[in-house]
């Protein structure tokens, strides 16, 4: 079966690029007048050129001598596992670019919670020592896409479970910040999920792996490969320095700099002073426990506070322990992947601080029933737009407090991303308190 090693292997070759996305349109510029190309998606697109799957694009991409697999496409989905049984290559973008770069200059963050802004701290302590960095993958445009030159520079690449999983390269340093639960519906299992989120790690080619110091992942030590090093929080709390709420975050910056100091040599001790002397230019990430709204409700404070990149438990969990004292309006669900809300459910119940649960989505309605399963008493309701969802949440919240949009669930269905369901919570907020901040 023919392997490809990189995009040059693939000249004059007959291609398919199954799923045209983001990533799918990068990797077709990519290849455009290189080979020949057969495209394909699961939807419908505008260019007629893009076939359907189940119209004529599963028996097209069955003719080609390699596939390039699209994230979001699910790597054990049956049209794959045919495709390979019919001596298909299926592989992707992401991997080939692995193969063509010098990976001495490369770092991937992978984990369930926390690599967005792991990924973003290691680009932003490397600003700090005046080495140019580039943020990458899905934190940023695809690296192998023509429009990014890679040429020069470290390259901080955030790789997704569904990414790592058709790595079969590791770059010089593999950072992992937690592991938990999520996208269940694309691997199959929470073990696999697992498996499949540490296998970068266990990929081929020498390099460390800085591993968040936690019970559950040294749980998983026999699934880690490479010279492994578990790293505990950051005790100087430098994170409040940069504006990031929360004890993760402790041990966000402790793995950023670890990975810098792996990546240049500069110890943490020098390269805390340098970051010290920029704080105030680090911006944290929108939809992460960012302020985007504040005003009086009968004489008391209410604060509106965007967490809508929590698209699993874990970073939920995370955000409820920030505000553990105070009164919270949590509003959760969404799009509904098959995870397990039992923890979240009791960590709702165990709080002391008022609470209440506005749900979204059919997420929202599992995540529902868990909570009044255990605790019928605490506050909840149900809501069918954010509009609705922010009202009930501000009508809860009488001796004010936290209205908290961390949702536990992608937002697929009412909106097309993360962004888009931060952006109405935010609009809505700034609307109601007419603030900006």
């Amino acid at each position: 079966m023919f392997r490809p090693t990189g995009f040059a292997d693939l000249a004059g070759r007959r291609v398919g690029i199954f799923g045209y996305g983001v990533e799918g349109q990068a990797a077709a510029r990519r290849l455009r007048g290189t080979c020949e190309l057969i495209i394909v998606d699961d939807v419908e697109n505008s260019d007629p050129t893009v076939l359907l799957t189940d119209h004529g694009g599963l028996a097209a991409l069955v003719t080609c001598d390699v596939v390039l697999k699209s994230p979001g496409i699910p790597r054990r989905r049956g049209d794959i596992l045919e495709l390979e049984r019919a001596g298909v290559t299926v592989t992707s973008a992401l991997n080939l670019w692995m193969h063509d770069t010098e990976l001495d200059r490369v770092v991937a963050i992978t984990g369930t919670k926390g690599k967005s802004t792991t990924t973003s701290l290691i680009a932003f302590f490397l600003y700090c020592l005046d080495q140019p960095a580039q943020r990458l993958g899905n934190i940023g445009q695809p690296p192998y896409d023509p429009e990014v030159d890679t040429r020069e520079g470290w390259l901080i690449l955030e790789v997704s479970s569904f990414q790592v999983v058709d790595l079969d390269l590791a770059p010089r340093v593999v950072v992992v910040t937690s592991l938990g639960e999520d996208h269940i519906d694309w691997h199959g299992s929470l073990e696999q999920y697992r498996r499949d989120k540490l296998s970068l790690t266990r990929a081929e080619g020498e390099h460390r792996t800085l591993v968040a110091d936690s019970a559950t992942l040294r749980g998983h030590a026999g699934e880690l490969g490479g010279d492994v090093t578990y790293v505990a929080g950051d005790p100087t709390h430098l994170a409040s320095q940069l504006g990031l709420l929360g004890p993760h975050n402790d041990s966000n910056v402790a793995l950023a700099l670890a990975a810098v100091e792996a990546l240049t040599g500069v110890e943490h001790s020098a390269l805390r002073v340098a970051v010290r002397s920029r704080a105030d230019e680090f911006q944290p990430l929108s939809g992460r426990l960012t302020l985007v709204g504040r005003e009086r409700v009968n004489g008391a404070d209410v604060r509106y506070v965007d967490d809508g990149l929590a698209t699993s438990v874990l970073p939920t969990l995370a955000a409820l322990e920030v505000f553990r004292t105070e009164p919270v309006a949590l509003i959760a669900g969404g799009f509904d992947r098959g995870v397990d809300y039992g923890e979240l459910a009791d960590a709702l119940c165990a709080r002391d601080a008022f609470t209440s649960l506005i749900t979204i989505g059919n997420a929202g309605l599992r995540l529902s029933a868990d909570v009044h399963q255990r605790c019928p008493a605490l506050v909840q309701h149900s809501a069918d737009t954010m509009e609705e969802a922010v009202r009930l949440a501000r009508g809860s919240l009488e001796r004010g407090g936290v209205i908290l949009l961390s949702p536990a669930a992608p937002s697929f269905g009412l909106y097309r991303n993360w962004e888009e369901r931060s952006a109405d919570f935010t609009h809505i907020a700034r609307r109601l308190t007419s603030k900006t901040f």
